[in-house]
């Protein structure tokens, strides 16, 4: 009982100051910062992606990383392999946020099942307004969060670092 309730807790964040930073979806470890081509991207534009795992012991409470409006939501059913291996992004059960925010366009937020999480859940609607670090949703036990950034933005993490999700800066819109 008291695992489940250190699980789901979900403590208030102060958010950063500055207007143009892009804040962490996610509680955990960056696992990778990539940059995709337009055929590789789900903004089917220049891209930079930002992985993030969380482990068992991590806040797992999904926030937006910037503020927008939700365009689409999109879930795909999938696979529950563990989030912390490059394939669980391709083949896991995953829910896309598509938010289109007014600085740089569209950015999309994938929440990504893993091995022990078995259930994505989504508090947000197409057409919502967000704003920057509010919370769009959770993933139970474990699972793996991806931010899809167009090329302009400069992203400041590096692989390995440890973020907070609505108050690590990830990066900056121009």
């Amino acid at each position: 009982m008291c695992f489940i309730l250190y699980f789901f807790r979900d403590p208030e964040r102060p958010l950063p100051v500055e207007q143009n930073a892009l804040v962490a979806p996610a509680d955990g470890t960056v696992l990778e910062i990539e940059k995709l081509g337009p055929s590789q991207s789900p903004l089917e534009v220049e891209t930079i992606k930002v992985s993030i795992f969380m482990s068992l012991f991590n806040v797992h409470v999904n926030r937006s990383p910037a503020e927008g409006i939700v365009e689409n939501i999109a879930y795909e059913p999938g696979r529950f392999l563990s989030a912390n291996l490059d394939k669980a992004s391709a083949l896991n059960e995953k829910n896309r946020i598509f938010l289109h925010n007014p600085s740089v366009g569209r950015i999309v937020l994938i929440q990504i099942a893993g091995l022990i999480a078995r259930r994505i859940v989504c508090w947000i609607s197409k057409g919502q307004r967000l704003s920057k670090g509010q919370r769009v949703g959770l993933i139970r036990f474990g699972s793996r969060v991806e931010v899809f950034l167009p090329s302009v933005c400069k992203i400041v993490v590096e692989a390995g670092q440890k973020v907070r999700a609505g108050q690590s800066i990830i990066g900056y819109t121009p």
